[in-house]
């Protein structure tokens, strides 16, 4: 539970760190967009050069970035078995008796996996560089031009803002469940079937009960300070593009289009 580091921010001081929000957001929607164009594996090297180069330049170390895959290992693992028994084209690899794994299989989830972890290594690197408040604050103002077909730009970037938040929050809640029911005996890795099952809701059901008690103490401080949605409200806090935000968004843009001319052209 600790390796996860989605939603962390953490304070440093580098070039990334000092983008406006709304830039980097951009930047990894664009990103985003280029991870999913199928360049082959001359895309994908590209784009991991690109991705690895920003995370150092925002003095983010990579063993925090891997700390952010790990939890997609099980699921990567699970892929894979399904792909060996579901895909049947390309040569036959090796012989398991009379089971046969064929090629296409294994490239399918390496193909699956590197753009799960350059997706997890763009996403990580901006919220690890933006504090949660700017980050509502930008997806807020790239909002506003739907406000015009009634979409409620405030209250959904402060959602997303709440729930970023809250990850590690409920990271820790579980973290600290976990050890108490540990501590009256609970077992939460041997034992049968049922008595895993009885485990785990020891578990969850304390931790349902901790978070929709955050989230009644959230609302009623924020009722207190005077929140009312739907509001006009003013910021004491302005962005401002600066030329290194719009070099930002220059440069993805410039990325996507290269990713295009491999994946269409190459």
């Amino acid at each position: 539970m600790g390796n996860f580091v989605l939603g962390k921010y953490l304070p440093y001081d580098s070039v990334i760190h000092k983008m406006d929000p709304r830039a980097k957001i951009l930047a990894m929607l664009l990103v985003l967009i280029s991870i999913f164009i199928p360049a082959g594996y001359l895309g994908y090297t590209v784009l991991g050069i690109v991705i690895v180069a920003t995370v150092l330049m925002a003095k983010l170390s990579l063993k925090f970035v891997w700390k952010s895959m790990k939890p997609m290992l099980f699921m990567l693992c699970f892929l894979l078995v399904i792909n060996v028994f579901a895909v049947k084209t390309g040569d036959i690899l090796f012989t398991v008796g009379t089971f046969e794994i064929y090629s296409d299989a294994v490239f399918q989830t390496v193909y699956i996996a590197v753009r799960l972890m350059l997706m997890i290594m763009v996403t990580t690197c901006l919220t690890a560089t933006t504090k949660p408040l700017d980050l509502t604050l930008g997806i807020e103002d790239l909002l506003k031009p739907f406000k015009k077909v009634g979409v409620p730009a405030h209250e959904i970037a402060m959602m997303i803002s709440i729930a970023l938040r809250f990850i590690p929050t409920l990271i820790e809640e579980t973290e600290r469940i976990m050890k108490a029911q540990a501590s009256r005996g609970v077992d939460l890795q041997e034992g049968k079937l049922k008595e895993k099952i009885m485990a785990i809701l020891s578990l969850i059901v304390p931790l349902f009960v901790s978070a929709f008690q955050r989230a009644e103490d959230l609302a009623n401080a924020m009722e207190a300070r005077g929140y009312a949605p739907g509001q006009r409200r003013t910021r004491y806090k302005q962005l401002k593009l600066h030329f290194r935000d719009y070099a930002l968004m220059l440069c993805s843009a410039v990325l996507l289009v290269l990713i295009c001319v491999i994946a269409f052209v190459l």
